[in-house]
């Protein structure tokens, strides 16, 4: 007899259906699966036989052939063990055939019969939403928490393949339970925690505010590390939207555990310098996100920039311009979003005494050269805002000030952001002046602005894109001082945060 069940697969971290085929015919007992199967879905066949087995359910012997369709697109993971055994019980007449047909099935069986967690639930769980709202989304209990995010949609959830065949049979499949989601807590670090650095403080509320690629250079203990990891206090927090993706990055990575979960912060990942190229972008034989996609909605700090290899942070280019990953296989194309914040922090020279007028640099102009240049010129250009941090003084750490708190300058930050929403709500993927072209800003420059950025560009030999930026730049500058057109100080202030990048490529 011939059985068709409905299920799904993700690519990369957006779902597409497949429908899982069998056929039990006379012959010699064996199992064959065609349709592009991995390794992890040949291996299923084992898994089956047995979960069934030890569950009760006893099969006569057959030659079992299972297809997934469409057959031409690679299929990877342990999700399709319990749409297969559900299209082999159907096949055999153990469970009807009109219990199936508005149910889509998702999980991996362990060989006691019981269901367990798989990646991807909560991609499956916003197609069926999207293009299919009618069927119920039969998974794992360990996965309703990131499906439940998902409030359209039903769910049903059996702890074990023998409670599932009991409700087919009845003709039922109860709705699961849905958890409480809970708001993870928050990071405790607070930008009232950091003494001096004023000029730090600043560019980072303007990258907060805009979008903008950070680069901080400064000698070891200036605190370059400690304003990067106060950066997602003063962030808004995530849309429900950016909420549902960034779960969904991390439930493709299986970073999701069972309870619904809502980040508090957006995400913040800092990579050691040692992380491979596909670490850090994502890829491998298998492929999953990197550190560039876990960091989408959110930032990305790279501590100790130039000990990064130098192939791996040019894998960033495309990142940095298009907000996506694209790795190309031989079989398939996989897109991963990655539309992050990079902030770098770097030492000025290999000792990190460069410019430290409190030690002396014990470095040659030859090794500080080839240091530096271990950073390419285009990536350069591709990061906003530039500024060199200068130690704070021993004397002024035991000072206590009343220092702006994160809650502050988010309110600015927030602000500033409302301001860009109001005004690019026509544009498409524009959520603030760090994602918006170039062109759309340059008539909001008064004449002297223009003026002033036309003279400074030809002097600092700016690029095209680095011209770009320096608007985008004032753009978010003018927002936080809740102008509508872009003046002088207000370029002027963006020109200042852009000559490091020149005298570092030189």
């Amino acid at each position: 007899m011939l059985a068709a069940v409905r299920s799904a697969a993700v690519l990369g971290v957006d779902a597409f259906d497949v429908t899982v085929e069998v056929d039990c015919t006379r012959g010699l007992p064996q199992w064959t699966i065609v349709g592009m199967p991995a390794g992890s879905v040949k291996e299923s066949r084992e898994r089956v036989s047995s979960a069934l087995a030890n569950a009760g359910i006893d099969l006569p012997p057959r030659r079992i052939t299972v297809n997934l369709a469409p057959a031409d697109v690679a299929k990877t993971g342990t999700a399709f063990d319990l749409p297969i055994a559900v299209a082999v019980l159907v096949a055999f007449g153990v469970v009807p055939e009109a219990s199936v047909r508005d149910a889509v099935f998702l999980g991996e069986l362990g060989l006691d019969g019981s269901v367990r967690p798989v990646r991807g639930a909560l991609s499956v769980a916003r197609r069926l939403s999207q293009h299919d709202r009618r069927r119920t989304l039969v998974l794992p209990t360990s996965s309703i928490g990131e499906a439940s995010l998902v409030r359209d949609l039903a769910l049903c959830a059996p702890a074990s393949i023998g409670e599932l065949v009991g409700w087919l049979r009845s003709g039922a499949l109860p709705a699961a339970s849905r958890p409480e989601a809970t708001r993870a807590a928050a990071e405790t670090t607070d930008f009232s925690d950091v003494v001096g650095q004023e000029s730090g403080k600043r560019v980072l509320e303007v990258a907060a505010a805009g979008g903008h690629n950070v680069l901080l250079i400064g000698p070891p203990g200036a605190g370059k590390t400690m304003l990067a990891r106060r950066l997602p206090s003063i962030l808004p927090s995530l849309t429900e939207e950016e909420t549902l993706e960034v779960t969904a990055i991390h439930s493709v990575a299986g970073m999701v555990n069972g309870a619904t979960v809502i980040a508090a912060q957006r995400p913040f990942r800092a990579p050691h310098h040692s992380v491979s190229t596909a670490g850090l972008i994502g890829g491998g034989g298998n492929p999953r996100p990197g550190e560039a996609s876990l960091a989408h909605h959110g930032v990305l700090f790279l501590d100790e920039l130039l000990e990064f290899p130098r192939h791996t942070l040019e894998a960033l280019r495309q990142p940095l311009e298009d907000g996506r990953v694209v790795i190309a296989r031989a079989l398939t194309v996989v897109c991963y979003p990655a539309r992050f914040m990079l902030v770098a922090a770097m030492n000025p020279c290999p000792c990190g005494h460069a410019g430290d007028s409190s030690r002396v640099c014990l470095c040659s102009l030859p090794e500080i050269a080839r240091y530096r240049s271990r950073l390419s010129g285009p990536l350069l250009d591709r990061i906003d805002l530039h500024l060199t941090l200068a130690p704070v003084p021993l004397r002024s750490l035991g000072e206590v000030a009343a220092a702006e708190s994160s809650a502050r300058v988010r309110e600015r930050v927030e602000a500033a952001r409302g301001r860009q929403r109001s005004r690019y709500r026509l544009t498409d993927g524009a959520r603030c002046n760090g994602g918006v072209p170039g062109r759309l800003l340059l008539r909001q420059l008064t004449a002297d602005a223009r003026a002033l950025l036309d003279s400074a560009a030809e002097s600092l030999a700016l690029s095209a894109r680095g011209y770009n930026r320096v608007v985008k730049v004032a753009r978010t500058i003018a927002d936080l001082a809740c102008d509508e057109r872009i003046d002088p100080p207000h370029v002027a202030e963006a020109l200042r945060y852009r000559p490091q990048a020149e005298v570092i490529r030189r």
